[in-house]
């Protein structure tokens, strides 16, 4: 693996009902650049986005390290505006299945392959030196055009390949086979671009990067078109907790909180990696577990990702949880004041509609202790 590929400021752009200011866009790429993403799409090669120049101008200065790309459909306006912006990689972009080749662009497999040609060579006679392909709808193409394609592209000077399952449909399996078949006759750089539709986005990107991908596509929160994308939260977390990649997992909820802010949407208390609640425990069994040794049902600690573990005292708790909870402050009560005490809580977090968190309990024994209960 080379590196993820953020593409917020362009798929997530592209999401129904989200509008970046200049400033908006500025911030997303800084709080992407201090989780050390390597590359960043920044926007679509078009004098039609008053904001490119100035973005562009404001990334190269901010973070002159990190890789800028712009994405491009293969047109010559825009292939011409993107060299004017001297990005650091132009992402061309050609559809690849039937279905969108002839029902779509109403042309034929013939003028794909030329279009790409002419694209690629114009690209490079403008001067630009790292030229990506996305192969639009790759998971729904026929396998022996798709073939044609990237060999296309390849003997034409692109340095990397972009297979994207472009409406969803594609399982790990059909990813990890896909990936097999295309390594046999390609051997350059391959990214993946995997849209949500069925929530298999994130288990895609993981399963082709396992399977040799070099790059793989994310976005905040996952927005972006439909059900949206890979999320880079989700990305990033498994890569720097599972396979050791030092991405700064701190930085990740402030990103998700910002984003959802600008796109006027809640994060869910349990998303994966930064949800507010996934460090939340209540049940007995595994606050047993927890108390003695967090690995036990923790992936990662809660600093890792700046939350907080909070473990809650409601109407699952048993003796024995209670017991262990008293043992580090010193209390050892008989069976009778357990039963007792975890009567009182249940009645407690019922009333409550909630679990009592730490505080609530510490004063529940002090309540109870001045009461002579204890």
């Amino acid at each position: 693996m080379k590196g993820l590929i953020d593409s917020t400021l362009r798929e997530g752009g592209q999401m129904a009902g989200v509008s970046f200011s200049l400033d908006d866009k500025k911030r997303i790429f800084t709080n992407l650049v201090q989780i050390g993403i390597e590359e960043i799409e920044i926007g679509v090669a078009t004098s039609y986005d008053p904001d490119l120049v100035k973005l562009i101008n404001f990334c190269r200065v901010m973070s002159p390290e990190t890789r800028i790309a712009l994405w491009s459909p293969c047109r010559t306006e825009n292939i011409n505006f993107a060299t004017q912006l001297k990005a650091d990689v132009l992402s061309l972009s050609i559809p690849t299945s039937e279905i969108l080749i002839k029902k779509k662009l109403r042309r034929d497999t013939t003028w794909v392959l030329r279009t790409l040609q002419r694209s690629i060579k114009l690209a490079q006679k403008n001067g630009i030196n790292f030229i990506s392909l996305g192969l639009e709808d790759a998971t729904r193409a026929e396998p022996g055009f798709l073939k044609e394609l990237i060999l296309t592209a390849s003997s034409s000077g692109a340095l990397r390949i972009r297979l994207a399952d472009t409406i969803g449909i594609a399982s790990p399996q059909d990813i990890i086979e896909l990936m097999r078949v295309v390594r046999l006759y390609y051997h350059g750089d391959i990214g993946v671009h995997m849209h949500n539709d069925f929530g298999m986005a994130t288990a895609n990107s993981i399963s082709a990067l396992d399977a040799g991908a070099e790059y793989a596509d994310v976005t905040v929160l996952g927005i972006g078109e439909r059900a949206g994308n890979a999320k880079l939260e989700e990305i990033v977390g498994f890569l720097s907790f599972r396979n050791g990649r030092p991405y700064k997992t701190t930085a990740l909820k402030p990103l998700a909180e910002l984003m959802a802010h600008l796109i006027g949407r809640e994060t869910s208390l349990t998303q994966p990696v930064i949800g507010a609640h996934i460090f939340h425990c209540e049940s007995g069994l595994h606050l047993q577990g927890l108390r003695k040794d967090t690995s036990t049902y923790e992936p990662f600690s809660p600093e890792k990702v700046g939350a907080k573990r909070q473990l809650l005292y409601g109407t699952k708790i048993g003796k024995r949880e209670i017991k262990d909870s008293l043992e580090p402050m010193g209390i050892n009560l008989p069976v009778d004041q357990l039963s007792n005490l975890a009567g009182e809580i249940h009645q407690i977090a019922s009333q409550l509609n909630r679990p009592l968190l730490q505080k609530e309990f510490n004063y529940l024994l002090t309540s109870i202790h001045d009461n002579h209960f204890l």
